[in-house]
């Protein structure tokens, strides 16, 4: 039988806070790489790249808000559910009459649906858990496969 040993509160407590910020690190970079992409690229490559990198912003922040041991896989889910829920609902046409108003809600939700971004998400949402797995956690240690 296999003995489990508890994590100190207070190790826990550090290792989510350097958690977040090792997160809002990686937030701030991406936001800056899907915003330099679209300053130093056009057309499909922007795009789409921009599309991918929605994804891993929006996984990354799930880390930021909710910093739990194994959450990487629940992260990824949760920032591609939420970007196909945002393509999604630019049918609808809300996000269209808010982008007119606003660059941000323009960033935010986009203006149109195009059906390949679905794709392009799905390839951000990889490209996180594959940086989950790239990328030593504060602690030091490797992500567990």
């Amino acid at each position: 039988m296999a003995t489990v040993t508890a994590v100190p509160a207070t190790t826990a407590t550090t290792e989510r806070r350097r958690t977040r910020l090792v997160a809002a690190g990686a937030a701030a970079v991406t936001l800056c790489a899907g915003l330099g992409i679209r300053a130093v690229a056009d057309g499909d490559i922007a795009k789409y790249a921009g599309d991918a990198l929605y994804t891993v912003l929006l996984s990354t922040l799930v880390v930021l808000i909710a910093p739990a041991p194994g959450m990487r896989r629940v992260a990824a889910a949760v920032g591609l559910g939420l970007s196909w829920l945002i393509e999604l609902g630019q049918l609808a046409g809300v996000a269209a009459e808010l982008s007119q108003r606003s660059i941000i809600a323009r960033l935010v939700l986009g203006s149109t649906f195009n059906a390949p971004d679905l794709f392009w998400y799905v390839v951000g949402a990889g490209l996180f858990l594959l940086i989950c797995t790239v990328v030593p956690r504060p602690s030091g240690l490797r992500h567990a496969p």
